[in-house]
C-alpha cells in the first residue's frame, strides 16, 4: 500500500487561515491529508472545515466541546491518526507560521529518521520573521533552559512543526502526557529521545502570524518552566525510558 501522511492542525478561531491553508497543504504531495482538531471555535472554523471535508476525502475534522489546549488537541489527532493507519503524523500550526513549502522536506528527511523537527535555531542561525525581540529572546533562552535541565540534545525543542513515524507514537503512552504548549513539545521530543529513536532537525523559516491572535500566554510559559524539571525527575526515577 502507498504511504499515507496526516497533517494535524489544531484550531481555535482560525477560519481565515484554515480555508487558505488546507488546499496549499494538499497540493504539496498526494500522500498528504489534513486533520483539523477544532476546539468549538466561535467563528465556526470547525463547521467550515466540515463543509470542505464533505467534498474532499483527504480532509477530516474532529470537533471538541471547548477550548481544551494545544497538547490535548495533538494527542486526539495522534490517536485518530494511529487508528486510521497513517504512516507519518505531522504537527502543524494553522496560522502559516509553519510554511507548507517545508512539508516536502519533512517527507524526505523522515526516510532516515523517526522524528523530524523543524528548527528555528539551526547551527547558530535564527530563522524567525516578525517576532518582537522580547518573544525571540524568551524562545531562545527557553530552548537553552530545556536543553540544560533535561539534557535533550536539540536546538529547538519548543518548536511545533514536526513529523513522527507511527512506530514512534505507538511506543509512547499518550494517555500519560499531561502538558500543553511549549511544555508539550518538549515532553514529546524528550520521550522520543529517551526511547533511543532517531531525531533529525531540519532548518525552517518561522513567520509570525498575520491573521488571528496568538495563543501564547504566561500560563504556557510557567508550565514549560516546571515541566522540564518533572521530565528530568521522571527520567532519573526510571518512569520515562
Amino acid at each position: 500500500m502507498p504511504e499515507r501522511a496526516i497533517v494535524i492542525v489544531p484550531t481555535y478561531n482560525e477560519r481565515d487561515n484554515i480555508t487558505r491553508l488546507i488546499p496549499i497543504v494538499l497540493e504539496k504531495d498526494p500522500r498528504l491529508e489534513v486533520l483539523v482538531v477544532d476546539d468549538a471555535s466561535p467563528d465556526c472554523t470547525g463547521q467550515i472545515v466540515e463543509s470542505i471535508a464533505d467534498s474532499n476525502p483527504r480532509v477530516h475534522v474532529i470537533h471538541r466541546p471547548g477550548k481544551m489546549g494545544l497538547g490535548t488537541a495533538y494527542l486526539a489527532g495522534f490517536k485518530w491518526g494511529l487508528e486510521q493507519g497513517y504512516d507519518y503524523l505531522f504537527e502543524m500550526d494553522a496560522d502559516f507560521s509553519h510554511d507548507p513549502n517545508h512539508l516536502t522536506q519533512f517527507l524526505e528527511a523522515i526516510k532516515d529518521a523517526d522524528l523530524v523537527l523543524g528548527s528555528r535555531y539551526r547551527e547558530g542561525r535564527v530563522t524567525v520573521v516578525n517576532w518582537p525581540m522580547t518573544r525571540l529572546i524568551l524562545s531562545f533562552f527557553a530552548n537553552m533552559y530545556a536543553r540544560i535541565v533535561t539534557g535533550l540534545p536539540l536546538e529547538d525543542s519548543t518548536g511545533g512543526f514536526k513529523c513522527f513515524r507511527r512506530s514512534v507514537l505507538e511506543t509512547i503512552d499518550l494517555n500519560a502526557i499531561r502538558s500543553n504548549g511549549y511544555a508539550f513539545q518538549i515532553e514529546m521530543s524528550f520521550r522520543v529521545w529517551k526511547k533511543g529513536f532517531r531525531i533529525v532537525e531540519i532548518p525552517i523559516v518561522f513567520v509570525d502570524r498575520t491573521e488571528g491572535q496568538s495563543k501564547m500566554s504566561r500560563k504556557i510559559v510557567r508550565e514549560a518552566v516546571w515541566m522540564v524539571w518533572r521530565l528530568r525527575w521522571l527520567a532519573i526515577t526510571g518512569r520515562i525510558k
